[in-house]
């Protein structure tokens, strides 16, 4: 009876799974976990490896690479390890086909994976050509706008690849997709309109991540150019996601792109000043502007003004017209308090004074002639 009872065991053993013994399936098993172990250890004495051989060069984009790439190296081992244990076992060959697909639609997405996380490290060696993008920060923006694109780039062909591994036809499903495409385009008119608009803003250099800009409707820092829109921080803080169409086709100011900022103001003298004060006033700002250092004076790339402009309904009109030399808002600041200050001093060193909005009455006649005296009423004194 024992036998028996062995024998049976013995049949369960052969026939196994789907024809395929047990022990077959357990060394498959085994082959599969022994690879599941050695990946780590092997993939990290290749990094070492590589790291050690990377040294010599200036730049830290052979241990980015290394670091990309690290995961799917540690994949691949699985799949050596599973196309491994599939030789073990013999398979029908329904089985083996479908097997052969699972091994080569995980290869091409282990490949696809890989490049995409090599694009991000492999972006450094745009880095040599910031000339051609013009100052830094234009070249960060127009570097993540192209890994972007490259990234969308190889996952649609890490998709195909994978799906032609199962019997699509990618040619003829792009071809069938034709007329479907034409009716997505046409409701997708603002997304291709936003992404055409954002090419635009970038090969015309209109600004950049980081630019102060100004429109109609918004005002504040750009904190990121993606495909559809622009996002910017406005000065209370709040962010702001601003179509690229309405950005490439209205007015825009970019205070980033001064060469220098601004001073215009009017300094209202009373009109009790003599010609020699305002003469001296006028001289004194105009020494203090070129001499001071703060003010950019060189005619060739700004003009500077001081001149006596015209006289008001309450003051004589002295225009200051000049430029700074700072772009940034805080020093501008500073600058113009300094020059308040001293303008203030020169003024107030000549004896002469601010005019302030003021109006004088001047009355010839009274309609209707002299009022009368209105005699007050004194309380006699009482007597004791």
């Amino acid at each position: 009876m024992l036998h028996d009872f062995w024998q049976e065991i013995l049949t369960v053993w052969r026939v196994g799974i789907l024809n395929t013994t047990l022990g077959d399936i357990f060394i498959a098993i085994g082959v599969f976990l022994s690879f599941l172990l050695v990946r780590r250890i092997f993939s990290r004495f290749f990094c070492y490896v590589c790291h050690r051989l990377g040294r010599q060069s200036e730049t830290d984009i052979y241990d980015r690479i290394l670091e990309a790439i690290k995961r799917p190296l540690e994949f691949t081992f699985v799949i050596i390890g599973l196309y491994i244990s599939g030789q073990v076992v013999e398979l029908s060959p329904a089985l083996n086909t479908i097997f052969g697909q699972i091994i080569r639609s995980l290869i091409a997405f282990t490949i696809f994976w890989s490049i995409f996380r090599m694009l991000d490290p492999l972006s450094l060696l745009l880095n040599r050509s910031s000339m051609i993008f013009g100052n830094e920060s234009m070249h960060e923006t127009i570097k993540s706008f192209f890994i972007k694109i490259a990234k969308f780039v190889v996952v649609c062909s890490g998709i195909a690849a994978v799906f032609q591994e199962w019997g699509f036809n990618v040619a003829a499903v792009l071809g069938s997709l034709g007329l479907v495409g034409m009716a997505v385009a046409l409701g997708a008119q603002d997304i291709i309109k936003n992404l055409f608009a954002g090419l635009t803003i970038f090969l015309d250099h209109v600004f950049e991540k980081g630019n102060w800009i100004k429109t109609p409707d918004v005002e504040g820092t750009v904190e990121e150019i993606g495909f559809r829109g622009t996002k910017v921080r406005q000065f209370d803080k709040a962010l702001v996601t601003i179509p690229n169409s309405k950005l490439a086709n209205e007015a825009l100011i970019n205070y980033s792109r001064m060469t220098n900022r601004r001073i215009y103001w009017m300094i209202g003298v009373e009109y009790r000043s003599t010609t020699q004060q305002i003469q001296n006033i006028i001289r004194a700002i105009t020494t203090y502007i070129h001499e001071c250092g703060d003010f950019e004076t060189n005619p060739e790339r700004t003009k500077t003004f001081v001149f006596l402009d015209s006289f008001g309904g309450s003051s004589i009109d002295i225009m200051l017209y000049c430029f700074s030399k700072t772009t940034v808002w805080g020093e501008w600041l500073q600058v113009k308090q300094r020059l308040a200050y001293k303008i203030k001093e020169i003024v107030e060193a000549e004896k002469a004074s601010f005019a302030f909005p003021s109006q004088s009455i001047y009355v010839e006649s009274l309609p209707f002639g002299q009022p009368e005296a209105f005699p007050l009423h004194r309380p006699e004194p009482i007597g004791i």
